[in-house]
């Protein structure tokens, strides 16, 4: 037994209310068993209750043992004051309130049925992809909608968290931010880090100055990234070579260390491809993060990403090596869906929350429904448990629920988990 599992047993009420008395015999009739507090204080608060012939209103303290109201220091501490209900696992002594009185303790172990204990058990203890795959799906379709639409809502509250800590470094510039995140999403897992440097290095000020010129915004993303240091043969790539030189020094750039990867990775994701295209973006752009905002359909922001990188790559996949086809190396809908799943959605979202408009992060989360789903690792286990992938809000709920629930086992907060032991 664990307090979380008490709170939630007491919460729910999944024990026999049958003939309830305190442990000193004293008749129990509960009215409100209060409300879970998550702040510092008693379990729950507001609870209304009657002992006796005597009706109480106050708060109400959970303990798997009597005697750990002792080790958590709660005598003479004044949040406890209004007690009116000591809830235990066991009983193993008599606790007193901050008055010297007894306290009226309610013993629920004889009460909480083995099954739902055992059952509690094998979702902590299960190996399986989630704790509770053997059992999936469990809940209804509308259940499992309200539940994923909550899950991709926290998952971007949390992204927000964290493009908040990147504003402070911006100086609260929401174009640069989304410059810097667009950035690390074209570099995928393997680059991202390094193209977020990239980005860091160049502010967005110094590229609105040269996007008129391709080769000159190329020149400033390839050359920062560390990938005009060697002695090229070819006439395109001594061009940027030069202009980058002639840039670096006019700015006094400082190239970032790290440099790009080409681990398993497939030529249309090489790097210098991927820059090159995110080069075009910069130059067929203005102000991109305020034109999404303003941008009502999701099918207008797609087209911003709808470019090809210059004639150079189509005849190349890395600078001075020629390459066998002619093709156009143009963004892909599986690449611009991931731009709108990680860049878009989340930088509109947080950009609502901050600014207080439900309307744009109400936006963010519809334009996630609107996107093909992820298909990875995760997805694919959902799929072969019978829990379906239909959109990307539902990919992104369904990589949070195994990722910040499952792998945690914080079953008791997860609506499957609450159905399995409800069920039993």
């Amino acid at each position: 037994m664990t307090e979380r599992l008490l709170q939630f047993i007491w919460q729910y009420q999944y024990f026999s209310k049958q003939s309830l008395v305190t442990t000193d015999g004293e008749p129990l009739q509960l009215i409100h068993t209060g409300t879970l507090n998550t702040n510092q204080g008693p379990d729950f608060t507001n609870a209304r209750l009657r002992i006796g012939s005597t009706l109480w209103a106050g708060n109400v303290e959970l303990h798997v043992r009597a005697s750990e109201w002792h080790q958590h220091a709660h005598s003479g501490d004044v949040h406890y004051d209004n007690v009116i209900l000591h809830v235990v696992w066991e009983q193993d002594t008599i606790i007193t309130d901050n008055n010297g009185e007894p306290l009226p303790a309610l013993e629920l172990q004889p009460r909480v049925s083995s099954i739902m204990l055992q059952q509690y058990i094998q979702l902590m203890e299960s190996k399986d992809f989630v704790p509770c795959a053997a059992q999936l799906p469990v809940l209804s379709p509308l259940a499992w909608l309200s539940w994923k639409e909550r899950l991709a809502a926290e998952r971007l509250q949390r992204k927000a968290a964290v493009l908040a800590k990147m504003l402070q470094g911006a100086a609260n510039h929401w174009e640069e931010v989304f410059w810097w995140l667009l950035a690390r999403n074209f570099g995928m897992k393997v680059n991202g880090d390094c193209f977020e440097g990239m980005a860091r290095s160049l502010p967005v000020n110094l590229l609105s100055r040269h996007k008129i010129q391709i080769h000159q915004v190329e020149a400033l993303l390839l050359g920062q990234a560390g990938m005009l240091e060697e002695d090229f043969a070819e006439a395109y790539p001594k061009l940027l070579q030069r202009e980058y030189r002639y840039l670096r020094k006019k700015y006094q750039l400082q190239p970032i260390r790290q440099t790009p990867s080409l681990l398993r990775m497939r030529p249309a994701n090489f790097p210098a491809v991927r820059l090159a295209q995110l080069a075009m973006l910069i130059h067929q752009s203005v102000h991109l993060f305020a034109h999404i905002r303003d941008t009502p359909k999701l099918s207008d922001v797609q087209t911003l990403f709808n470019v090809t990188a210059n004639d150079y790559w189509h005849y190349h996949y890395r600078l001075n090596e020629p390459a066998g086809n002619c093709a156009p190396k143009k963004l892909g809908n599986a690449m611009t869906g991931n731009l709108v799943i990680n860049t878009v959605v989340p930088v509109l979202f947080a950009y609502g929350l901050s600014v207080h408009d439900e309307e744009l992060k109400q936006r963010a989360i519809q334009w996630l429904a609107q996107v093909a789903p992820e298909q990875n690792n995760i997805t694919t286990e959902w799929k072969r448990a019978g829990v379906t992938n239909y959109n990307a809000l539902d990919s992104q709920a369904l990589i949070e629920l195994k990722n910040n629930y499952c792998d945690k086992r914080n079953c008791l907060q997860c609506p499957v988990g609450n159905q399995l032991l409800k069920n039993v």
